[in-house]
């Protein structure tokens, strides 16, 4: 049976590693999909049942666009410090530091 697009979505978020961040649109570019980054988002959304760390997944500038999803107001942001992302203002400092590519990684 083919994966959907939601599955392949979460397959790449469960392998964003501990202490690392990535976008969107960068899981979006290398499921071959680029403009789908938005479809990432929704996927995102849907995932908390699923055990996908989709705290670590961001818009493409680091900033936490996904965190009303979460139950609480500043969840997304304390499971990023915990893991040692600093958060300022709802955006991830010096973000290109914590920032993981699938297309290079996998």
């Amino acid at each position: 049976m083919e994966k959907n697009f939601f599955d392949k979505v979460y397959e790449v978020a469960k392998q964003i590693p501990y202490g690392r961040v990535t976008s969107y649109g960068a899981i979006a570019k290398y499921l071959g999909a680029a403009r789908s980054a938005r479809m990432v988002g929704w996927a995102m959304n849907n995932s908390l049942a699923k055990e996908v760390p989709a705290h670590r997944v961001v818009n493409r500038v680091g900033v936490l666009t996904g965190k009303h999803h979460f139950d609480g107001s500043n969840i997304m942001q304390q499971l990023l410090e915990n893991e040692g992302i600093p958060v300022k203002g709802n955006q991830i400092v010096d973000f290109q530091k914590y920032f993981w590519d699938p297309a290079v990684e996998l």
